[in-house]
This record gives structure tokens, sequence and C-alpha cells, in this order.
């Protein structure tokens, strides 16, 4: 950028830089999605188009950067995870959100029409905001992606049981509020089962559990991973290459217990330097 007596000005931008060696969550969330989701009839307690239109927006975002090392999702929110040596943006955090979010925006709004052929966008489109958070151990990041999903499955029993009042059981809104409150999920369990033959342990494992993105290898026990402190551009650009080529697999598993991260050890792995061949 040229000198000029205007210079001075930049003096006055805020330093944003995220601490290095920890691990980075861009959470995303629709803005005004009650009225956005009211405007376009979306089912109730759980619209799967809308879902799986969440789902394929952020598959691109992470195909997109290969520092997310993993993405959940459930209702109107996404998280994604960088990796703890990211460099991408020099970590800083306006970066970040807004790349994060303009793309997943984009993303949304682009493949609507493949989930709601028959319902146009118009104004006001929907957006997405975003923000950063640094977990700085593996134990705290594991804990955050467990109160997601823990939150996932909370609040769709609630909604499950509300709408199923509401919709089959001829109740208002506001009696089914009422009848509600003080409930724990057991109450909820017998509700759903009693009144409506819903057994909630075998509804679809994406409205109990969210979504997880993440990539997958043909033979991960396999995947190495490196440092970029201790690569060359050369390796660099491998290593990039190798993960756009992985599969990136959109699934609907537990990850507060450890099955899910047994079998898939290399995408919270720590990166150490390796020298070609090994």
């Amino acid at each position: 950028m040229a000198n000029s007596e205007f210079g001075y000005v930049r003096d006055f931008e805020q330093g944003d830089v995220l601490p290095p060696s920890n691990w980075i969550v861009v959470r995303v969330d629709g803005r005004g999605f009650s009225k956005f989701s009211k405007k376009y009839s979306f089912q109730k307690p759980n619209d799967r188009r809308a879902l799986d239109l969440m789902n394929a927006a952020a598959t691109e975002v992470v195909r997109s950067f290969v520092d997310v090392a993993i993405a959940y999702g459930q209702s109107d929110e996404y998280s994604f995870i960088f990796h703890e040596s990211t460099s991408l943006f020099e970590r800083r955090a306006a970066k970040l959100a807004t790349s994060v979010a303009t793309a997943f925006t984009a993303e949304y709004c682009m493949q609507w029409t493949t989930f709601f052929p028959s319902l146009p966008l118009t104004r006001p489109y929907p957006t997405f905001d975003g923000r950063c958070v640094c977990y700085p151990k593996r134990a705290i990041l594991r804990d955050y992606l467990s109160w997601r999903q823990a939150d996932c499955h909370i609040n769709n029993l609630y909604n499950t049981t509300f709408w199923s009042m509401v919709l089959k059981g001829g109740m208002s809104t506001t009696e089914a509020e009422q009848a509600l409150k003080g409930t724990v999920s057991s109450d909820k369990n017998e509700i759903l089962f009693s009144r409506f033959g819903i057994n909630y342990n075998t509804e679809p494992e994406i409205y109990r559990k969210g979504t997880i993105v993440y990539r997958s290898y043909d033979n991960e026990q396999e995947v190495g991973i490196r440092s970029a402190d201790g690569m060359s551009k050369t390796q660099l650009e491998k290593e990039r290459k190798r993960k756009q080529k992985a599969r990136i697999v959109p699934d609907h598993l537990d990850i507060i217990g450890n099955t899910f991260w047994d079998a898939h050890p290399y995408i919270l792995a720590s990166k150490q330097p390796q020298t070609d061949g090994e």
C-alpha cells in the first residue's frame, strides 16, 4: 500500500489475531431463521429438505477450506473446526469468521433450488453470521462438540413432543407449551409413546444427533498428519491436494462417546513434522 498523508487511518484498525496452538471454532448461525422458516413453510418439527441443504452447504465449505478438520451442524447452525496449527488468514478472527459465513451463505443460496425447486428465493435472502471461539485443548474442543450435540437432542426431543401435541393432538401452541413446562426427558418420551405411538429412539438420527462433516480417506490408518512448519512448498501443495481428493462425508453419528474418534484418530491429531518417506 502506497504511503500518503492519509495512511495514519490504519492506526485505528484493531488487531484480532487469535492465539497460536488453539483449535478455532467458526460457528455460523442463520439470521432471523424463525421468520425465514415460516415464510417458506418449513415442516415441523423438522424439515429434511432444509437440513439437507444446510449439510450440502457445509460440505462445500469443508471442501473449500482444507484446514477445517471437522464440522458439526444442527438446525440453522454449523460449527467449523480449524486445526490448531492453521495459519489461514494469519489466524485473524474477522477474516476467518466473515470468509466462512459468506461462503456458507453463498452455498446455501446457490443450492436452494436443488432442495426447494418449487419455492424460489425472494428478498430478504437468507444470511448467516459467524463468530470465532478458541479452545486451547483437544479435550475442551471435544466438550464443545458434545455440548452442541447434546443441545441438538434436547431441542429435538422438545420440538418433536411439542409439535406432536399441536399437529396430532389438536392442542394450541400455548396449551402445548404449558403442558410441557417442568417436564424432563422421560416425561416427553412417555407422552410421545403413550399418546402418539412414537418411539423417540427410532426417530431419524439426523434429527436426534445432527450432522458431522469430515474427510475420509481410502486407508485411514495410514493417513499421516504433517506439520506445515516442517514442509517445503512442494510438500504443502501435495498435502493440500491430498485433502482436496479426500471424500467429504456427512454423517449422523454420536460424537459424545469415543467410538467415532477412536475410528478416525487423524481428525484431531496433532501435527508432527515428518520427512518424505515416513
